[in-house]
């Protein structure tokens, strides 16, 4: 065996045991496929206001302008999907899955900083740095490359063993490791069900996104009031949307994750649309607290419950 191919089997080892679900290893090296694909979509202005897309346009593509001497991009999948969602009956407000409890970006750092410990004490000194969703690194490209899905007509990674209900994380580093086979082929298929289900239409063509449509963009990311032209379109999501994946018939293999710091807030099993509407900033800071949904704030939060309750 090889020392890269050591480094494969310890890294992965190190995985499993921090409790990641998948781990697959890429050559660290220019995304040649993605560069005209990436400055298409932002000519099309699919961003919408998220202007930081369009910053570090090379950095986005080279891993080794993020890490000096970058050799391997490790790609990590952990799972999100609850046992149990929020209840119907009371309420009809949404928020996507992956805010019901604490803020993924706080417990994945942690285990990417307690991975990159474990490495250096097992191999010794290495430059690296750990990525979930906070820095210039096109994720679902890398983990198509390292094998642990391929990208679906709503521009999701899909994983044919759970779907796509998870978060996903890089290592970049300086050691070179022995790399997966990317998946090649589309298990996609002719289905379109993700592309007829999104109300908006932001779904544009298989792959892409126009993120300016999406209903996530619209009740995370947009500052402004959300244009009337959406009024009826937002199906009761407050906070991000799940639509797409909801109906992805690849998440019949979900399973609801192990950690259970991303379970359900108490206190939001028993909102009654009334509390939605009525919430105090007080109420807002104490059930969001270390959540996701701190990024839209509670003024962002009002905003989106407004619109829903003025357009049902």
């Amino acid at each position: 065996m090889t020392n890269s191919e050591k480094y494969a089997r310890i890294i992965k080892s190190i995985a499993k045991q921090l409790g990641f679900d998948f781990c697959g290893i890429a050559k660290a090296e220019f995304l040649e496929a993605e560069a005209p694909r990436l400055e298409q979509w932002l000519n099309q202005n699919y961003q919408g206001q998220m202007a930081y897309l369009a910053n570090h346009f090379d950095k986005r593509l080279d891993p080794t302008k993020l890490v000096d001497g970058a050799k391997t991009v490790v790609s990590l999948i952990y799972n999100y999907y609850p046992a149990e969602k929020l209840p119907e009956g009371e309420s009809d407000i949404k928020l996507a899955k992956y805010a019901y409890g604490e803020d993924y970006h706080l417990v994945i750092r942690e285990k990417l900083n307690e991975f990159l410990e474990i490495l250096r004490e097992e191999i010794g000194e290495i430059n690296g740095r750990a990525f979930v969703d906070s820095a210039p690194v096109m994720e679902r490209q890398w983990a198509q490359k390292a094998g642990l899905g391929w990208i679906g007509k709503n521009s999701l990674l899909l994983n044919r063993q759970m779907g796509s209900f998870f978060f996903l994380a890089e290592l970049i580093i300086d050691l070179e490791v022995a790399p997966d086979n990317p998946i090649t082929k589309d298990y996609c298929g002719t289905c379109t069900k993700c592309i007829d289900a999104c109300p908006t239409d932001a779904i544009v063509e298989p792959g892409v996104v126009n993120g300016s449509q999406c209903i996530s963009y619209l009740t995370i990311e947009l500052k402004e009031n959300i244009p009337s032209a959406f009024k009826g379109q937002l199906e009761n999501w407050a906070f991000g949307c799940d639509i797409c994946q909801d109906v992805c018939p690849w998440n019949r293999f979900s399973k609801p994750h192990q950690e259970p710091r991303f379970e359900l807030h108490p206190d939001l099993k028993d909102f009654s649309n009334r509390d939605w509407v009525e919430m105090t900033e007080e109420t807002f800071s104490k059930v969001f607290k270390n959540s996701a949904v701190k990024r839209t704030k509670y003024t962002g939060l009002k905003r989106n419950l407004e619109f829903l309750e003025r357009h049902k």
